[in-house]
């Protein structure tokens, strides 16, 4: 199953929820909805900075898939035929 990086932010109203319900129930909502998708919570990490949270999960069908350095290796020896419009 491809692996997803999911960064993000917190509003106002979102960091006092968080405070309110700490840091291990959020991560325990976030096990819970990737369960329900078919998919795993592989780490969690709060961080200071613009963004609040990065989240990497496995899981069928997200939006950032990450990729390891030998598939890097393997996509970069692959050939593509293509022809630009109007060539």
């Amino acid at each position: 199953m491809p692996k997803y990086l999911t960064v993000a932010s917190y509003t106002a109203e979102g960091a006092k929820g968080l405070l309110k319900e700490g840091g291990t129930a959020r991560r325990a909502a976030v096990e819970k909805l990737m369960k329900s998708l078919g998919g795993r919570l592989e780490a969690f990490y709060f961080a200071f900075g613009d963004n609040d949270a990065y989240i990497i999960t496995e899981g069928p069908d997200k939006t950032i898939v990450l990729l390891t350095p030998e598939e890097i290796d393997q996509a970069a020896k692959k050939t593509v035929k293509f022809q630009p419009p109007g060539s």
